[in-house]
């Protein structure tokens, strides 16, 4: 039995700048935090000639090519060759659904990846695991992700993420101190809206706008890429009231990308955390629904609120051990 475990992410700054239509063209730059919340996958050898994958449906079948899950079939072809190891069983879980904005399918993909390379007795490094999962998702799957959510789940921690046009990905440590840190951790709060959603459309529709030249949305990427930058240079300065006002006005401008990013009842609460307590926010992920995070130094009182407007929150830490192997 095998168990690999990758953590979700929020995003700090630059978010979609990440997407290849942007960054083939203008390079993308964000700064990304991996949190203790985890996508799992068991691996088992199976006793007969057959793959039985099991995540929200269940697949028994006995050739690689007739299982429905894409990533899992692209990932057995990209480990273990066309034909694959028909003697199999596959699981997934999570500590938090898909949809939620917090980069779930990056890291199914890395933790996928990291199990059928462990079985071969292979070792990846997270450099290769999360450009091998990019490859999975943007060339052989043509989704419209970005890289973000492979390299913060392969690499784990606060990283900031440097694309130029040709693709490769510097991932280096945000040069932030302990004490920066932990108020960080202590100020960020993690709000779920009840609402889940594929962020396929908004993505499709930013890709599609940026590759035909849209002045509007390049210009908008161009001053978000800008305020990743502002982001990087105010968290390691310590200066986490500046990075909260930050995320405020990074959230003005990503609302502006697609008018599906948000809606009346995200605004509202939105304008109940901004009274009470929150210096800034945003919803985190390509848009619609998911999660809410704010940064705030009156944490009794911005809970307080927002749990009485219905919200659930989600206490986080950062998780600095990436994509890893639990059980070998």
């Amino acid at each position: 039995m095998i168990i690999t475990r990758s953590p979700l992410r929020v995003t700090l700054g630059g978010g979609g700048t990440d997407l290849p239509s942007y960054y083939r063209e203008h390079g993308g730059f964000l700064v990304a935090g991996a949190i203790d919340k985890y996508v799992y996958i068991t691996l088992h050898e199976t006793f007969q000639a057959e793959y039985l994958i099991k995540y929200s449906k269940l697949e028994r079948v006995a050739d690689v090519e007739h299982i429905e899950h894409p990533i899992v079939r692209e990932a057995i072809k990209l480990v273990q060759g066309k034909r694959g190891e028909a003697h199999l069983e596959l699981t997934s879980m999570a500590d938090i659904p898909a949809g939620t904005g917090l980069g779930s399918s990056g890291s199914f993909t890395t933790a996928l990846l990291k199990a059928l390379h462990a079985y071969g007795k292979s070792f990846v490094p997270a450099q290769e695991l999360a450009e091998q999962a990019c490859h999975i998702e943007i060339d052989l799957l043509g989704e419209p992700v970005g890289k973000q959510d492979q390299y913060i789940a392969a690499y784990g921690g606060i990283a900031c993420l440097r694309i130029d046009p040709s693709g490769r990905v510097d991932a280096q440590p945000l040069k932030i101190s302990d004490e920066t840190r932990f108020n960080l951790e202590d100020n960020l709060l993690l709000f779920f809206t009840g609402y889940s959603r594929s962020a396929g459309s908004i993505l499709k529709d930013q890709d599609r706008r940026t590759r035909e030249l849209d002045k509007a949305m390049i210009e908008n990427l161009h001053y978000v890429k800008a305020l990743g930058l502002r982001s990087k240079e105010a968290l390691e300065a310590g200066e986490l009231g500046r990075f909260g006002r930050l995320m405020h006005e990074h959230w003005e401008y990503k609302k502006r990308r697609s008018g599906g990013m948000s809606n009346p009842d995200i605004d509202k609460w939105y304008e109940l955390a901004m009274a009470n307590g929150a210096v800034g926010g945003k919803l985190i992920g390509a848009g619609g629904g998911g999660f809410l995070m704010f940064y705030t130094e009156e944490k009794a009182r911005l809970r307080h609120a927002m749990l009485g407007a219905g919200l659930r929150e989600v206490r986080f830490r950062f998780d600095f051990e990436g994509t890893k192997i639990v059980v070998q």
